[in-house]
């Protein structure tokens, strides 16, 4: 059976104008194409990984994240002693592929598909049949599952005929398609996991700013106070963020048709997308007051500030004007 190994992480472009691709091969959806995602292919090749020779395919998401298609063969992926051989294969692809920093911070993102052609009798009798052996494929354990983790597993099914049926779990998914039409189904999980990688950065990026403003504002008392300088890096930097995040969720606005919408719909709700990004908007807004806080704090400091210079000239002028009524009166002379 052929496996196909989608490896995400960050990749910033390099400033210049790529040539934007629309995706391709999706399912009787001609009018289909997910809204404001810029895709520019960085390469093609067949690199041989242990033993295997793979076919490796780069594009690039919206100049900002690197997706990897692999694709291999396993004669029997279901054998214990293949997921250990599929193990390394991945693990060999990983240090090739992803940047030393990020494989380190875990700021990536893997996944593995199982692309079936020819199975009896239906895709649901089969996917019972190997209930167990497709459980420890998609989670990569050698551990036997409990009838209701299996189900919590094998649950999430989306059927575009009687014979083509495809499997989401958030770790893997399996492609049933007699006709070897996988890649509209690919397309759709290549884009689900890009937004949770996004949403991740997202949160990376939010934290570090909270983290900045703690350091900044909280901690080391000993520092100079934060200038107008760094509170409008702050504030611009919210902005980014805020307007990265309403970039990112316009992209899971889908035009399909009905199994385009309904695979997207599980893709969805087994990445956890829908709880990823009403957790970013919570955050944001909590930074929104945040920085709303420093600022109207500044403020007052700054009013204080200029409060205090105004009353010493006032008292400098009061200083004066007593020097010249006393020099009037010639008690200097005395």
């Amino acid at each position: 059976m052929e496996i196909c190994y989608l490896i995400a992480f960050p990749d910033e472009d390099d400033g210049k104008i790529p040539l934007v691709e629309p995706f391709k091969g999706l399912k009787d959806a001609p009018y289909f194409r997910p809204i404001d995602i810029d895709i520019v292919t960085l390469g093609e090749e067949t690199v041989l990984i242990e033993g295997h020779a793979v076919l490796v395919i780069r594009q690039r998401f919206d100049g900002r994240v690197q997706m990897v298609e692999c694709r291999f063969e396993l004669k029997d992926p279901f054998a214990a002693s293949v997921l250990q051989e599929r193990t390394q294969i991945q693990n060999a692809l990983q240090s090739k592929f992803i940047p030393t920093l990020y494989r380190q911070s875990g700021l990536y993102e893997e996944y593995t598909i199982l692309l079936v052609q020819d199975i009896s009798p239906s895709p649901d009798k089969w996917i019972e049949k190997n209930s167990r052996a497709l459980a420890k494929f998609i989670r990569s354990q050698r551990e036997v599952f409990d009838k209701e983790e299996l189900n919590e597993i094998l649950v999430s099914r989306t059927r575009y005929s009687a014979v083509e049926l495809t499997l989401v779990d958030w770790e893997g998914a399996v492609i049933i398609a007699p006709n070897e039409d996988y890649q509209s189904d690919i397309a759709l999980l290549k884009i689900g996991n890009y937004q949770l990688l996004r949403y991740r950065m997202l949160d990376q990026s939010i934290d570090g700013m909270l983290d900045k403003i703690s350091q900044t504002f909280f901690e080391n008392k000993r520092r100079p106070r934060p200038t107008r300088g760094v509170i409008r890096q702050i504030a611009e930097h919210k902005l980014e963020v805020m307007l990265d995040f309403e970039r990112a969720e316009q992209n899971l606005l889908l035009i399909g048709d009905w199994y385009t919408a309904k695979l997207y719909e599980a893709i969805q709700s087994e990445f956890y997308l829908k709880d990823w990004k009403e957790n970013l908007k919570n955050k944001l807004n909590n930074l929104e007051s945040i920085v709303q806080t420093i600022k109207d704090n500044f403020s007052l400091s700054l009013e204080s500030v200029w409060g205090r210079i105004e009353m010493a000239g006032w008292m400098i002028m009061l200083i004066g004007y007593i020097y010249l009524f006393i020099a009037d009166l010639g008690l200097f002379n005395k």
